[in-house]
C-alpha cells in the first residue's frame, strides 16, 4: 500500500456542496432581477455555465469570459437584456455567503490534518473562494491555497500543477494524492502532472471519459482506508 504525505483538495463539490450554494444565489439573483427562476432556465443556466468553465479548462477562454458572458448569455436566449459584467457582481456577493459542508468534509480534514500536509487546489475566483473556506471552518487546517486566478492557469494544465508543486516543501510526486469530483479537471490535471488521483463521485455518475482515476470513492471517509489511516470512532 502507498503512503502518502501531501493532499491536494478541490473545493466545489468534494469539500463544499457547491449545488446547494449555486441553487440559492440564483435564486436571490433572479429576485432581484424580478423575473421568475424556473427549473428550465436554470437548467439552461447549468449547461451554458457548464460549457463556459469546460472552454476554460481548455484554456480557450479566460476567467473573466466565462463570468462575465453567463447571464448575458442565458437572458439573452429568453429575450432579456442584460449586463453580464453587473450581474455577475451581484451573484457573486451572494455566492460568496454559501459554505454548506460535503457530508463527513470537517470530520475528514480535521483529523487528517495532523498527519498530512493539506492543501487546497480549485479553479475559480479568489475573494469567493477564500471567503467562502473561512466560513466553512476549513481554512486553517490547509497549509496554503491555490486558486487558479491568482496561479494565471487552470486545472487540468500542467503549468497549474508546475505552480502548486513549486511551492510545496520538500515535494515529490510519489507521495501526493489529489481528491476531487472533476474527472475532467481534478483527475486528468492529476495524470497530467504525475500523481495518483482519487475521484470522488458521491451520485455514482458514470465514467464517460478516458480518464482513469486511481481511485474512486463515493464517500469522503472512504479516504481513510486509501490513506492506511485508521477511522476515528465517534462515540455518543
Amino acid at each position: 500500500m502507498k503512503h502518502y504525505r501531501t493532499l491536494l483538495f478541490d473545493v466545489d463539490d468534494t469539500l463544499l456542496d457547491f449545488g446547494v450554494t449555486e441553487k440559492l444565489a440564483l435564486r436571490l439573483l433572479f429576485e432581484d432581477m424580478k423575473i421568475p427562476l424556473t427549473s428550465e432556465i436554470e437548467s439552461r443556466y447549468k449547461i451554458i455555465n457548464q460549457s463556459l468553465w469546460k472552454s476554460f479548462e481548455e484554456g480557450k477562454i479566460n476567467r473573466d469570459e466565462v463570468v462575465n458572458t453567463r447571464f448575458s448569455v442565458l437572458l439573452n436566449e429568453y429575450g432579456h437584456d442584460a449586463n453580464g459584467a453587473m450581474l455577475e457582481m451581484k451573484y457573486r456577493s451572494y455566492l460568496e455567503e454559501g459554505h454548506q459542508l460535503v457530508d463527513g468534509a470537517f470530520e475528514l480534514i480535521t483529523n487528517l490534518h495532523r498527519q498530512f500536509d493539506l492543501y487546497i487546489v480549485t479553479n475559480g475566483v479568489s475573494q469567493t473562494q477564500y471567503k467562502r473556506l473561512r466560513d466553512s471552518g476549513l481554512f486553517p487546517f490547509f497549509k496554503e491555497v491555490f486558486v487558479s486566478e491568482d496561479t494565471g492557469f487552470q486545472k487540468p494544465m500542467k503549468e497549474y500543477f508546475d505552480y502548486v508543486f513549486e511551492r510545496i516543501p520538500h515535494f515529490t510526486e510519489e507521495d501526493t494524492l489529489i481528491i476531487g469530483d472533476s474527472l475532467t479537471a481534478d483527475i486528468k490535471g492529476g495524470q497530467l502532472a504525475g500523481i495518483d488521483t482519487c475521484w470522488f463521485n458521491p451520485e455514482m455518475k458514470p465514467n464517460v471519459t478516458t480518464v482513469d482515476p486511481t481511485y474512486h470513492i463515493r464517500q469522503l471517509d472512504e479516504l481513510y482506508s486509501i490513506l492506511n489511516v485508521e477511522k476515528p470512532i465517534i462515540s455518543c
